[in-house]
This record gives C-alpha cells, structure tokens and sequence, in this order.
C-alpha cells in the first residue's frame, strides 16, 4: 500500500522532530505533542548517510531513523520491514516468510539467507488432493491447509545475529509505536481489504482488526492493531525465536489446525497439518548466491528454493549476445520477452527445493546453457508457448524438441525494501505471505496474518509427462519467484540493488528494471516506473495499459506475439551508489500508490 493521507501523529513526523533537536527517540508510550505533518512521498531522493526505498513512507522512515542513530543497512532492514508488516499486513509480517540479500562492504561480498516458509514434515506430494483430484485453488488459499511455518523472525535472528548492530527490541520500536499509534488508511488499503471482505469476514480475528465496527476503513481514518505491538514487544524482549516456541507457537499451530471460523460460515475451511514441532524445527539457510556477468557487471541473486536469480541470470545470458543498447524498442522488448519465455520454461523444469531436487544450478548459470537457447531467438518472428525446457547438464544448441509443461499459477503480493548505509553495506530483502491477506486467517490475540504459502507448491504436476520439482514434501520449501538482486562492478563495489513484489512476474520486473538502466541508460526512477511485460512461458504476454495501447503493441502482433493487458506488473524499489559517493533511492511512481524513497541527508538532485 502506499499512503497518500498524512497522519497527525506519524513515525516519520516523529523521526523528524527528535533527530533535529538531536535528542533520543522518546520511549515506548511516551506522548509527542504536534509534530509536524509526515513528510509527502518521493519516487526518487538522493544524498549521504545511506538510503531506503519500500513502498511506505512510514516503513521507510523507521529505516532512516535506524540509519541516523547509527545502525547499518541490516538494522535498518529489520527496523523497515517490521513497520511493513503494520502498514502492509496483506502482503508481509511475521506469519510469512522471505529472501535477504546482503552486501558486506568490509570483506566486498554478497551473502544470503533464505527464509522460506516450510511444509509440515507430514507434508507428501498428496497434500493438495483428494480422491487423485487437485482441490479447488480457493480452498487450499483460504485455509490452515495452506499454511507453511514462517520464517520471517527466524530471519531477523540470523541476519542481525551475523551483521546487525542493534538489538531487535530495539529496532522493533518504530512499529511498535505505528502498531499502538495507527497509520492512516489510504486508498489502496481500503482497496485491497474490500478484495478480501469476504473472507475476513469469515474469520472473527481478522474481521475485528480489519473490519473495524464491522465495515470497511475509511480512507483517512487510522487504523491500529495493539495485538501486533504486544506481539512484537514479546519479540523484542525474547527474539525472533518466541514465535518457534512458547505461548505465541501453541497460538499459531491451533490456529492452523482448527481454523477460528464464524458461526454460520458457508466456507470450506481446511485445516493444516502444523505442529509445534514443526515450528521448534524450523531454520533458516546460509545459501551461495547466485552470480552471473552482464555488460562487465556482477549480478548476485536468491539461489533455489528461490527460482528468481536462475531465471533473472539466465535471461540476462540469453540478451548478453545482443546489443539492446543500439536496439529499437520493438526489438528490445521483443528480445526481452523471448529471453523472458526460454528462462521460464527452463525454471519449471528445473527449479525446486535442492534439499529434495538436484538443481543444475551451475549449468542455469551458465552461459554456454544460455547461448544454446538464445540461437531460438528470432528477431523476425515470436516463439510460441509453451516452450519446452532445455537440459543445462547437457546443452544442445537451438533444441525445439521436448515435452512443454505450462506455468502453474503463483500468487502476486508481496514487498521489497532496499536499503543502503553509510559505510556502503547494502541490502535487498524480499517478504511476503503470498496471497493478498495471505490465508485470511489472523492469530486470534496477535494481530498478524498467516500466510498461505504451500499453495506456492504444484497441487499436482503441471504435465504428468514433465517432471516437477515443484511438488509438496516434508520440510519442503515452495519454489518462490522472489528476486532480491545486488549489482557489483569489477572492483566488487555495488552500482545497484533492486528487487519488486508480483509472483511470477517480480522475475521480469527485476529483469526489465536492470536491462532499462544498464543497457538503455535509464535512471533509476525511470528504469522502475517504465510500462512493463512480463512473459512467462504462457501463450500470451502481459502488457501494462501504456504498452498494450500503443503501436508497438501490433508492431509485436505482427511477430506473432499474443498479449493481455495487466492494469499493474510489479511495484519495485532499489538504491544506487552515484559517481559522486551519493546514494539514490528510487521507487514507484504511481503503481500501488507510489513508493517512499528517502535517504539521511538529502543533497541536491539526482
């Protein structure tokens, strides 16, 4: 959500105050008496002293408060993404999971932690069937069923265990105070909460939080969630790990197994198979990023279980042979789409969870595996899908043959935050609890939804001939598509670091983004709010409105692409080092209401 309505009392307002007269941040409950008004939203800020860029102005400013009182850009991400889950519970918080990416500026290396939700160790390649059938999506999205055991505090544990320099209570307070305090409902949020009435009706918890006196929030009106602050001083008190064990695990793990249903509710509710010895077991894992050379640039990404830095490098290997720099647009985009279809049809086949799949991970990288599928690539007529994978343990040159499996379906909300500091540490991290609202179902007493991302999983093959490595298992992680995504020049210093919310489409979101500022010199902000396609290995291409009405739309036609028109692909935010030593912060425009893009100490114009 992004918020255009000023709140009267607002973190950012707050931050504001206390740091120009250079005191401390009052204390938990303290009262402030009229600060300022928050500051408005900006898609683009430039200066020192590091950066963040999300899509709140809120979530950003606890960042930047983080920044200014001497924390670095993990303290700061940690501190942003727990005010996104208040001001963005439908698309992240503590019931989810994620994907951290992280330059260390001391040693000039990327590291990575995943923290995908897990299925409960009962899970089987049966978990979303009945009688051999698939169960209808709606029943595996709306239920306990869907539930995975969440990784996001398991998260914060590591990452601030092994980088951080600030204790979570304390970088937990900035939501705290958003949480007690309430944040102003804006358009999208009463929006996004209208799409899921229905369901939240059908469970008391999340109707009394997000359905205040039982209708939906008004735009302007503020909205609080004291459970989620309680929730969140019990964190800040005994870590990330109080949601594993304890009180807040029994709550979690009867929540999914007896889902809290109002009486007279017509839904089929399924319950989930969670334990709390599935939750005492959960770890997150210290993964080898991805890396791929593009245009003399080092490209680092999410490694499986994340499908988004495979399929982003692989792409980029397919388009490396070409000059996009020199090319037409119809030609660019035509490229990208190709690049786009190919990597999509090689990650279905491909990609799944190496701890139950084995993952030819160097060979996706490679880019003889790439140049083996890029001779398909034809600048005088489209490829048709969908296409059939290629074999990167044994590349064949222009292979057509095969059996083609079509993309199955992944869900389209989740967020990213971007974050740099002023000793050149940089992070990209990428959260989510899937689906819009995620299950529906909010932790009676605890303020926070639970996410339904098992429904990431394959219900059944997408092609009985193809194998997918996408099946449910026990312990296993979903394929995901999130593409937290940082780029090191030659020297190993970092130019940029991006990454965007969508499901499948963060893929080429991520992948437009770097080819409009690498290859087509665009800015930043300009590269982020350019029209989109996404193509992914499915009969027809998804175009934004500017790009599906304009002539270049037949120009593409007439190459025998297929396209629909998508009113939003994505909502991305990134930062970049300037020549200068700035750092530029950048985010969305107009998508999801536009981004907040801020930095410590704003200096001129980028």
């Amino acid at each position: 959500m992004r918020r255009s309505t000023v709140r009267n009392v607002s973190l950012a307002a707050v931050a504001a105050t206390v740091l120009a007269v250079g005191g401390a941040a009052p204390p938990t409950g303290a009262a402030v008496a009229a600060p300022p008004p928050a500051p408005a939203k900006e898609a683009v800020a430039a200066g020192y002293g590091g950066a963040v860029s999300s899509v709140d102005a809120d979530a950003s400013a606890a960042g930047i408060e983080v920044l200014r009182r001497g924390g670095n850009a993990v303290d700061a991400a940690v501190a942003t993404a727990a005010a996104l889950g208040v001001t963005e519970p439908y698309s992240a918080g503590i019931g989810g999971g994620g994907y951290f990416v992280y330059y260390d500026a001391r040693t000039r290396a990327v590291h990575t932690v995943d923290g995908r939700e897990t299925a409960p160790r009962s899970a089987d390649a049966s978990l979303f069937l009945e009688d051999g059938e698939p169960i209808p999506f709606a029943e595996g999205m709306t239920s306990g069923l869907g539930v995975g055991t969440p990784g996001t505090p398991a998260t914060w544990d590591t990452v601030l265990d092994t980088w951080g320099s600030k204790p979570l209570g304390e970088l937990l307070r900035p939501a705290v105070r958003l949480a007690r305090d309430g944040f102003v409902v804006d358009g999208t949020f009463r929006a996004q909460t209208r799409d899921n009435e229905e369901r939240f009706r059908d469970f008391p918890a999340s109707a009394e939080l997000f359905l205040p006196g039982g209708a939906l929030p008004a735009v302007g009106s503020t909205l609080r969630n004291p459970d989620l602050a309680r929730t969140y001083e019990e964190l800040g008190r005994h870590g990330g790990a109080a949601l594993y064990r304890g009180g807040l695990a029994r709550d979690i793990v009867r929540t999914v197994r007896t889902p809290p249903v109002r009486a007279g509710a017509t839904r089929t509710v399924r319950p989930g198979d969670l334990t709390v010895r599935d939750l005492a077991a959960y770890e997150t894992l210290r993964r080898r990023p991805t890396k791929t050379e593009y245009r003399g640039l080092d490209v680092y990404g999410m490694a499986p279980s994340s499908s988004g830095g495979t399929t982003v490098a692989e792409a980029l290997n397919i388009l490396e042979r070409g000059n996009l720099a020199g090319a037409s647009p119809q030609t660019y985009l035509h490229r990208l789409i190709e690049a786009s279809r190919i990597a999509f049809a090689d990650r279905g086949r491909w990609v799944g969870d190496p701890a139950f799949e084995d993952v030819p991970v160097k060979g996706l990288l490679s880019q003889r595996f790439a140049d083996a599928r890029a001779c398909l690539v034809r600048d005088d007529r489209a490829l048709t899908s969908p296409l059939a994978p290629g074999d990167p343990r044994d590349p064949e040159p222009c292979a057509a043959g095969g059996t083609a499996a079509p993309t199955t379906y992944e869900g389209e909300n989740t967020t990213h935050l971007t974050v740099a500091d002023r000793w050149g540490n940089v992070v990209a991290y990428t959260l989510t609890i899937e689906s819009t609202g995620g299950s529906g179902i909010t932790v009676p007493g605890r303020g926070f939804l639970l996410n339904n991302e098992l429904t990431d999983f394959s219900f059944a093959p997408a092609n009985p001939a193809v194998h997918d490595p996408n099946l449910p298992g026990p312990g296993k992680r979903p394929r995901s598509s999130m593409s937290p995504t940082i780029v090191l020049d030659r020297h190993d210093r970092p130019v940029l670091a991006l990454g965007s919310p969508g499901g499948a489409t963060i893929i080429t979101t991520v992948l437009q983004t770097l080819t409009g500022v690498v290859d087509r010199r665009l800015p930043l902000v300009d590269a982020i709010a350019a029209p989109r396609a996404s193509q992914r290995n499915q009969p027809v291409t998804d175009l934004e409105p500017a790009l599906y009405r304009s002539a270049l739309r037949a120009r593409l036609a007439a190459l025998g692409h297929a396209f629909r028109e998508n009113p939003e692909i994505g909502a991305a935010t990134g930062v970049q080092r300037l020549p200068d030593g700035r750092w530029l912060a950048a985010a969305e425009r107009t998508r999801r209401g536009g981004g907040a893009a801020m930095v410590v100490r704003p200096a001129g114009r980028p």
